[in-house]
Protein backbone atom coordinates (compact mmCIF):
# COMPACT_ATOMS: atom_id res chain seq x y z
CA UNK A 1 0.00 0.00 0.00
CA UNK A 2 1.07 3.48 -0.51
CA UNK A 3 0.56 5.67 2.70
CA UNK A 4 0.64 9.20 2.08
CA UNK A 5 0.41 11.55 4.97
CA UNK A 6 -0.69 15.34 4.10
CA UNK A 7 -0.27 18.10 6.98
CA UNK A 8 -2.15 21.82 6.03
CA UNK A 9 1.54 23.01 4.33
CA UNK A 10 3.23 19.87 3.73
CA UNK A 11 3.14 16.06 2.62
CA UNK A 12 4.76 14.16 6.08
CA UNK A 13 5.03 10.88 4.11
CA UNK A 14 5.02 9.52 1.42
CA UNK A 15 5.36 5.33 2.00
CA UNK A 16 5.34 1.92 0.86
CA UNK A 17 3.37 0.21 3.59
CA UNK A 18 2.08 -3.56 4.84
CA UNK A 19 -0.02 -2.26 7.78
CA UNK A 20 -1.47 0.29 9.60
CA UNK A 21 -2.71 0.67 12.95
CA UNK A 22 -4.44 3.85 13.55
CA UNK A 23 -7.07 5.21 16.47
CA UNK A 24 -10.79 5.99 15.44
CA UNK A 25 -13.28 7.48 17.03
CA UNK A 26 -15.01 4.09 18.11
CA UNK A 27 -11.65 2.41 18.60
CA UNK A 28 -8.43 1.04 16.56
CA UNK A 29 -8.40 -0.44 13.54
CA UNK A 30 -5.73 -2.54 11.25
CA UNK A 31 -5.64 -1.86 7.40
CA UNK A 32 -3.78 -4.98 5.75
CA UNK A 33 -3.03 -4.80 1.75
CA UNK A 34 -6.12 -6.64 0.87
CA UNK A 35 -8.51 -4.80 3.07
CA UNK A 36 -11.61 -3.82 1.58
CA UNK A 37 -11.86 0.19 0.31
CA UNK A 38 -12.27 2.27 3.91
CA UNK A 39 -12.74 5.75 5.15
CA UNK A 40 -12.57 6.49 9.09
CA UNK A 41 -12.64 9.70 10.92
CA UNK A 42 -9.01 9.66 13.14
CA UNK A 43 -9.60 10.68 16.97
CA UNK A 44 -6.01 12.19 17.98
CA UNK A 45 -3.58 9.47 19.22
CA UNK A 46 -0.84 6.74 18.14
CA UNK A 47 -0.45 5.85 14.68
CA UNK A 48 2.34 3.12 13.38
CA UNK A 49 2.86 1.47 10.11
CA UNK A 50 4.76 -1.45 8.95
CA UNK A 51 7.20 -0.43 6.21
CA UNK A 52 7.07 -2.79 2.77
CA UNK A 53 11.28 -2.76 3.97
CA UNK A 54 10.83 -3.85 7.30
CA UNK A 55 10.46 -2.30 10.40
CA UNK A 56 7.96 0.02 12.31
CA UNK A 57 7.52 3.58 12.75
CA UNK A 58 5.34 5.45 15.37
CA UNK A 59 3.18 8.90 15.22
CA UNK A 60 1.35 10.73 17.06
CA UNK A 61 -1.34 12.32 15.21
CA UNK A 62 -4.14 15.04 15.62
CA UNK A 63 -7.62 14.48 14.14
CA UNK A 64 -8.08 14.14 10.77
CA UNK A 65 -9.19 11.66 7.85
CA UNK A 66 -7.81 7.83 6.79
CA UNK A 67 -8.94 7.16 2.99
CA UNK A 68 -8.39 3.28 1.77
CA UNK A 69 -8.93 3.37 -2.15
CA UNK A 70 -7.50 0.30 -3.75
CA UNK A 71 -3.35 0.49 -2.95
CA UNK A 72 -4.02 3.90 -1.76
CA UNK A 73 -4.04 5.40 1.39
CA UNK A 74 -4.29 8.64 1.66
CA UNK A 75 -4.68 10.35 5.53
CA UNK A 76 -5.01 14.50 5.98
CA UNK A 77 -4.46 15.73 9.38
CA UNK A 78 -3.86 19.20 11.24
CA UNK A 79 -0.61 17.78 13.12
CA UNK A 80 1.63 14.59 13.06
CA UNK A 81 4.77 14.24 14.31
CA UNK A 82 7.21 11.19 14.42
CA UNK A 83 10.29 9.41 16.79
CA UNK A 84 11.75 6.44 17.00
CA UNK A 85 10.47 4.98 20.27
CA UNK A 86 7.45 5.74 22.49
CA UNK A 87 9.49 8.03 24.92
CA UNK A 88 10.57 10.09 22.11
CA UNK A 89 7.13 10.50 20.85
CA UNK A 90 6.38 12.11 24.36
CA UNK A 91 8.54 14.22 24.67
CA UNK A 92 8.21 15.13 21.34
CA UNK A 93 4.28 15.81 22.05
CA UNK A 94 4.43 17.49 25.21
CA UNK A 95 7.53 19.75 23.18
CA UNK A 96 4.46 20.97 20.59
CA UNK A 97 2.24 21.07 22.93
CA UNK A 98 4.03 23.72 25.11
CA UNK A 99 4.76 25.42 21.90
CA UNK A 100 1.62 26.01 20.76
CA UNK A 101 0.35 26.64 24.44
CA UNK A 102 2.66 29.88 24.18
CA UNK A 103 1.38 30.66 21.07
CA UNK A 104 -2.36 30.28 21.83
CA UNK A 105 -1.89 32.78 24.97
CA UNK A 106 -0.22 35.43 22.43
CA UNK A 107 -3.01 35.36 20.21
CA UNK A 108 -5.52 35.37 23.30
CA UNK A 109 -3.58 38.38 24.43
CA UNK A 110 -3.15 40.31 21.03
CA UNK A 111 -7.35 39.27 20.74
CA UNK A 112 -8.00 41.08 24.14
CA UNK A 113 -5.59 44.12 23.33
CA UNK A 114 -7.79 44.56 20.08
CA UNK A 115 -11.13 44.28 21.40
CA UNK A 116 -10.23 46.81 23.82
CA UNK A 117 -9.29 49.22 21.54
CA UNK A 118 -12.10 48.74 19.38
CA UNK A 119 -14.07 49.17 22.58
CA UNK A 120 -12.41 52.52 23.54
CA UNK A 121 -12.62 53.59 20.04
CA UNK A 122 -16.64 53.40 20.61
CA UNK A 123 -16.90 55.31 23.46
CA UNK A 124 -14.95 58.08 22.07
CA UNK A 125 -16.92 58.01 18.84
CA UNK A 126 -20.26 58.85 21.60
Amino acid sequence: MLLKILLPAEILLEQEVIKIVAEAENGSFCLMPNHIDFVATLAPGIFTYEKAEGGQEILAMDVGTLVKKGADVLVSTRNAVRAPDLVKLKQVVVQQYDILDEREKMVRSASAKLEASLIRRFVELK
